[in-house]
């Protein structure tokens, strides 16, 4: 069975890039959220395998709906995405319960990699 992966960034584009690295790849995309409400509220919906999370969004930010989703199940994975230079950013995440983080602009085996080691594939 595929993994089911929920797809979260404001940026329709990102999504989308991020989308079709993933069908390439054998992953199935459950579900895609434009903001860390969205987010929260997919997650309890869809309950994805995995996360990718943009870091800055409107509304919410992408730590903030980090830490609501670990309040809803700690054991969740999730993978921030965050453009260069959000060094601290990334460490907050991290420190927050992220798994891994991959920077944009986006390599395919990048993504791939943090997936898998993630999952534990």
């Amino acid at each position: 069975m595929a993994n089911r992966i929920l797809i979260v960034d404001d940026a329709a584009f990102m999504r989308m890039m991020i989308r079709d690295i993933l069908s390439k790849n054998g992953f199935e995309v459950v579900g895609e959220a434009q903001d860390g409400s969205q987010a929260i509220e997919k997650f309890k919906e869809l309950r994805p395998d995995l996360i990718t999370m943009d870091i800055t969004m409107p509304e919410m930010d992408g730590i903030a709906a980090l830490k609501e989703i670990k309040k809803v199940d700690a054991n969740a994975k999730v993978i921030m995405c965050s453009a260069m230079g959000q060094q601290a950013m990334v460490i907050d995440a991290i420190q927050a319960g992220a798994k891994d983080f991959i920077v944009k602009p986006f390599q395919a085996d990048r993504v791939i990699e943090a997936i898998n080691k993630t999952l534990g594939i």
